[in-house]
């Protein structure tokens, strides 16, 4: 008696090992569905539950005109964000403030007058000339033959220098030599300076 109480008990267990098994066997392979469609669709519907739920989040501040005449671009980036090629996530909020870019604003800023050349007041000496060109781009600071002899006493004397300046239009000019460290005064700074005496 206590055999066959034991045989059954063990065949009830080898028929659950067996039973669990199959089971497992079984939850390994899961079958296609037969409409795989559907699924995709809920897929889907889920999705644009979401985008629907970000759109409404959307507040347009701009008049409803503009906003059809730029409905090209938002379209763009409308199947930009559909096709992965952007993400929602990525994006953020940004308040604008009343200095914003003027493409934001749709404002084109007032077009400037030409302000010339840049020029600054300096003195020489005692001179003083209130408009001096700046930074021709030069390496070379040029002084007019007729200035030099205004300012002869308190310059110093011109030494010859072995060079020709080529101009821009390609024309070369001989100078009349170089007056060294004279003393430019530039608002509250006094700079020495070498100048080549050119007749203009």
């Amino acid at each position: 008696m206590v055999d066959e109480d034991l045989k059954k008990r063990g065949r009830l267990e080898l028929r659950k090992k067996k039973s669990t098994n199959n089971e497992t066997e079984d939850s390994k392979y899961m079958p296609t569905l037969p409409f795989p469609r559907k699924q995709r669709r809920e897929k889907l519907d889920k999705q644009f539950e979401r985008f629907l739920e970000v759109f409404k989040q959307v507040h347009v501040n701009i008049p409803f005109t503009e906003v059809l005449s730029q409905m090209p671009a938002y379209a763009n980036f409308m199947k930009e964000i559909l096709s992965k090629k952007r993400k929602v996530e990525d994006t953020s909020v940004l308040k604008l403030t009343a200095h914003c870019s003027a493409i934001l604003q749709n404002k084109i800023p007032n077009k400037c007058g030409d302000s010339g050349s840049f020029t600054i007041p300096c003195s020489l000496g005692s001179t003083i000339f209130q408009k001096s060109l700046c930074d021709l781009g030069a390496s070379i600071n040029l002084m007019s033959l007729s200035i030099f002899r205004k300012l002869e006493g308190e310059t110093g004397e011109i030494r010859s220098i072995p060079i020709f300046l080529l101009l821009a239009n390609q024309t070369t000019i001989i100078p009349k030599g170089m007056v060294e460290d004279v003393l430019v005064r530039v608002g509250k700074f006094v700079i020495p300076v070498h100048f080549i005496v050119v007749n203009m």
